[in-house]
Formats: C-alpha cells, structure tokens, sequence
C-alpha cells in the first residue's frame, strides 16, 4: 500500500510539473509574440525619423526582398536619408536571414573575424543594429535616444504595450526604452516572415520541385569546390542540408572596384576601410574586408557588392570568374576593361581560384541562384 502511494504522489508531482512547465512554455512563447508584434509596428513607424519620412521598412522594404529598392536618382546604389538629400556610401543589406548570423566574434580556429551585422560585423547584433540607423545624422536623424523615446510616448499602443512588456516604469530611463524598442524590433526581424526558407530550392529538397537541365547544372558546379570558388564562402552547412543561408559570415576582399558614380553623388573621397570601420577591429590586413551576404534573394536584391557597384547577377558572376578566366576581360555593363579594386593589397586570391567557367556556365550558376528566391519574390525575377 505503502509502495503504491508513494508511487501515485510521485506521479502526481510529476504532472504538476509538468503542467508548470507548459504553462511556462506558453507563457514565454506568448511573450515573444507579443514582443514581435510590438517590433513589426515599429518597424514600419515613418515617426521614428526625425522628418517622419523614413522608417525601418523603407531601407528593408519587405516588397522588395528586405533591400531599399528606391531610385532616387542613385539607381538603388546607396540610400537617402530622412533629410532627403544625405547619401550613404554603401546600399543597405538584405534584412531576409540575417536573424542566422552570429554576434560579431574572432575566430581563433579560423583566424577569421565572423557575424555582426552591417556590411562591417559593427552590431554585434541585430538589436545592435536596430539601434543604429534612428540616430544616425545620415540616416533617420533622431537627435538623440531621449528624443526617441519621447516621440515613443506620442503613440498611445507604444505607451501601453511597453509598460505592459516592459514594466510602468520604462519611460523614466531614455536608454532603457530605447534599448528596448531595439530588442522588439530585433524579434520581428527573427520571424518566419523574414526567413520563410520556401524557396526552390528548398522545395526541391523537400522533393516537390524538379531542376531544370541548367538549373541541375547550376547547382553542381555551386557545390564543386573542383569547378569554382562559390562554395568557399557562400556554405555554411553540408551539401543538402536544410536551413542554409549561402554564407559563412567571413569577411573578405575579393577587390571590388569603386563606384565612381555613386562617389560623385555623395562627395565621398577617402576609400571605404571596410573591416576596418568597426572599431572593433585594428589589424590593417582587415582593410577593406567585407561581410559576406547570404544569397538568399540574391535574384532579386540588386544592385550588388557593399556599394552597389554591379547592377546585373551575371556580371556578378562573371566578375568572379575573371580572376581565372583570361578571356573575362571586360565588364558586360560598360563593355570596357574591369575597372581596377579599390584597395589590392589584401584581397584574398586563394577564396577567389577556381577554374575558368564558360558562358553556358556562368548562365547555369546564375540559374541556380535564382532559385535562391524566396516564393514570394519569384515574380520579381527579371525574365529575358
């Protein structure tokens, strides 16, 4: 009798526990959602610029692959400021799968920096850099944290759902609300909504969609590090597996030429120092060293390098194969002689060997980065 007791209290406790558990389980998940939507508000809000022109949409527009797909006049190179005239002289990365790259690290093993966020690793985090464009002279122009946060505090749902998340007291410290409202912008930006991994390419692991000839030829010569050099630093995982996100978040120089156009729009005259902008980071072999993007939506994410410099995925393509390809002598958008990198020096030849690739290959690869597209973007695929 004694044994039986003991052994149904010991269920008992058991279920309790279990049942605490769920309840807790449900209770962060419902958190986190809440959170999220808080995040998604804010990131679309125009009056979290100083002009209420500019939101974090408007450089990661969800329409457009998470990229800044305005013209303005710059052909998408680079984007305008809230103040309407300022121009940045890089284009703002995709804001799809970036919730996978690491916090901003050294890599003992690797000898490598790794992560972050920005085209230099800087945020160490998304959070991080969440945080970064609202006070930007160049960018929102949000004089300050406080001034934030007060302009938080003019909407009504930020008033209650911060106090609510947060505590009553959120407002009385600037840098807490602030700190905080790049936290729930941090949690939109880790949903499905920005990391669907419904591509074709997906599908066709999942088995419900069939390669085309070039598509099947794309993907072999990606994947062969015996053929080219993809591979080197857009694979993170093995062959096949699930949840790629096509980059190891190195950073390398691969001597991507200046954008001259984009220069004379922005008066800028010293040379982007890439790594090396991140203060993080002292070693002047890092210089000009840049993050490698993931190719998830590369298809459609135009135009390409940190400073946009190519407006075309082939002539991406082909501008790698010239390194190996003695005939690639000119660039297929000016139809003159590659122009020179901006800094030689540490540009990184061993990522950059490959064998020479033919035309029909360079137009296979590029078919297979297109499958790279999420399905929602597939109708954005330029069709020749």
């Amino acid at each position: 009798m004694k044994k039986r007791y003991l052994l149904t209290l010991s269920l008992v406790l058991l279920l309790s526990a279990c049942s605490s558990n769920n309840s807790n389980q449900e209770k962060i998940l419902q958190l986190q959602k809440e959170t999220a939507a808080l995040g998604q508000v804010l990131f679309f809000d125009k009056n979290l610029s100083f002009n209420k022109t500019q939101s974090c949409a408007t450089c990661h527009n969800p329409e457009a692959g998470f990229v800044d797909n305005r013209d303005n006049g710059i052909f998408k190179q680079a984007s305008l400021g809230a103040n309407g005239h300022s121009i940045g002289d890089r284009q703002a990365p995709t804001a799809s799968y970036a919730m996978f790259s690491p916090k901003f690290h050294y890599d003992k093993k690797k000898k490598e920096y790794i992560g972050g966020q920005f085209w230099d690793g800087r945020a160490a985090t998304l959070a991080v850099q969440a945080g970064g464009p609202p006070t930007n002279p160049g960018e929102m122009a949000m004089k300050s944290e406080e001034t934030t946060s007060k302009r938080l505090q003019e909407n009504p749902y930020y008033v209650e759902t911060f106090k609510k998340l947060y505590g009553k007291n959120i407002f009385i410290d600037s840098k807490k609300a602030y700190l905080f409202m790049t936290k729930a912008i941090e949690a939109f930006e880790q949903t499905k909504e920005f990391a669907p991994f419904d591509s074709k390419y997906d599908r066709y692991l999942q088995g419900t969609y069939d390669l085309t000839a070039t598509e099947d030829l794309g993907m072999s010569i990606f994947f062969s590090n015996n053929n080219n050099s993809c591979a080197s630093c857009h694979l993170l995982k093995k062959e096949g597996a699930k949840g790629e996100t096509f980059t190891n978040y190195e950073f390398h120089n691969i001597g991507v030429p200046v954008n001259t156009y984009l220069r004379a729009k922005n008066g800028v005259k010293d040379i982007d120092k890439g790594l090396l902008n991140n203060p993080a980071v002292t070693d002047k072999k890092h210089l000009a060293k840049y993050k490698v993007p993931t190719l998830r939506n590369v298809a459609v994410t135009s135009p390409y390098m940190h400073n946009g410099v190519f407006k075309d995925l082939r002539t991406v393509v082909e501008f790698y194969d010239k390194y190996n390809n003695k005939t690639r002598t000119s660039n297929p958008e000016t139809n003159k002689p590659w122009a020179q990198p901006e800094v030689k020096d540490t540009i990184n030849l061993e990522v950059l060997k490959a064998k020479k690739q033919s035309d029909r290959k360079i137009e296979a690869i590029v078919a297979f980065l297109e499958m790279l597209t999420d399905k929602r973007y597939e109708h954005l695929i330029k069709k020749d």
